[in-house]
């Protein structure tokens, strides 16, 4: 009488699959990181340079003022996580009094991702704004020290209360990365209001802010 031939995997083939599988699996792994890393920076990158330049056209379009603030202490008492953009609308002044600003929208860059400078950042900043040592220095030349906001005028501009020209720079990191070279940076001056970005390229060995 015939035995039946059994078919299937044997425990050695199962295993040599297994072992395959999971090599392939951490060789897809290893190489997508990098590429989410860099979706994350870019991310942050591109919501932080919309939020500005969409509210800059709301104070020239609605004719009125717009504040932008980066990890705000607004409104007093309430915490924010790091990593969040407040959008305010102030209504205009009645009878020579303006009205409490009003909270218009906020956004969050991902959480692996920070508004914080990091070390090697060249002191020759973006548009000459600061010195690479602080992550949100709005407020050049209003002698006040640092300022986390801006203010959008109806003529595009970004002033203090007071009518001086705001001028700025903000800087956009992974802390987690152990190069600088992923490290973004938005500026906005203060005459006109204009926006630009930046990253960071390596010439001649030496780390510079090239404008986007």
């Amino acid at each position: 009488m015939t035995a039946k031939k059994q078919h299937g995997f044997s425990l050695i083939e199962l295993l040599i699959t297994i072992a395959i599988g999971i090599t392939v699996t951490s060789i897809t792994f290893v190489t997508l990181v990098p590429m989410m890393n860099k979706n994350h920076v870019d991310s942050a990158y591109d919501t932080t340079l919309a939020v500005l330049r969409n509210t800059r056209n709301l104070a020239i379009t609605q004719s009125h003022q717009y504040y932008v603030y980066f990890n705000p202490p607004y409104p007093s008492g309430f915490s924010y996580p790091a990593g969040t953009i407040l959008v305010l609308y102030q209504p205009p002044a009645v009878n020579g009094v303006y009205p409490a600003v009003q909270q218009v929208a906020t956004y969050t860059i991902p959480s692996d991702m920070s508004f914080a400078v990091m070390t090697g950042f060249p002191t020759n900043s973006p548009d000459g704004f600061g010195t690479g040592v602080t992550a949100i220095d709005f407020g050049q030349g209003l002698g006040a020290g640092s300022e986390n906001w801006v203010c959008f005028m109806p003529d595009g501009s970004s002033q203090d209360g007071l009518g001086n020209y705001n001028n700025g720079v903000l800087y956009i990191s992974r802390p987690a990365d152990t190069g600088i070279y992923n490290a973004r940076a938005v500026t906005v001056w203060g005459a006109t209001g204009r926006i630009r970005g930046w990253r960071l390229y390596q010439q001649s060995g030496v780390p510079i802010w090239v404008q986007q």
